[in-house]
């Protein structure tokens, strides 16, 4: 097999684990904030986070992890929508911001 058919087919193979890695780190980031918003007795809404920020980190290991903050959306009244921040580093939740609301 040529060398530049490898390489494309390694490359493919990488975005494609790359991809799926995503969608699993993005499902644990929805579950994170939809605990987060029913514990503090808020609204998710759209129910869904969408990525702001990718790269890379170490983590308590020393390992290299890919480190992603999803932000999404919440309302404490119904009426206002608030910004919220869960990220990532591999497959672990290290930080969850929910802005202070009125109760």
């Amino acid at each position: 097999m040529p060398v530049f058919e490898l390489s494309a087919l390694l490359v493919i193979g990488g975005l494609i684990w790359l991809w799926l890695d995503s969608l699993s780190a993005r499902e644990i980031g929805m579950e994170a904030s939809r605990a987060a918003c029913h514990a503090d007795g808020v609204q998710l809404l759209d129910d869904t986070v969408a990525i702001r920020k990718a790269w890379l980190a170490r983590d308590d290991n020393g390992q290299m992890r890919i480190q992603r903050t999803y932000g999404f959306e919440y309302s404490d009244d119904g009426t206002r929508r608030r910004q919220g921040s869960v990220t990532l580093i591999g497959k672990r939740v290290v930080a969850l911001y929910i802005a202070p609301h009125i109760i």
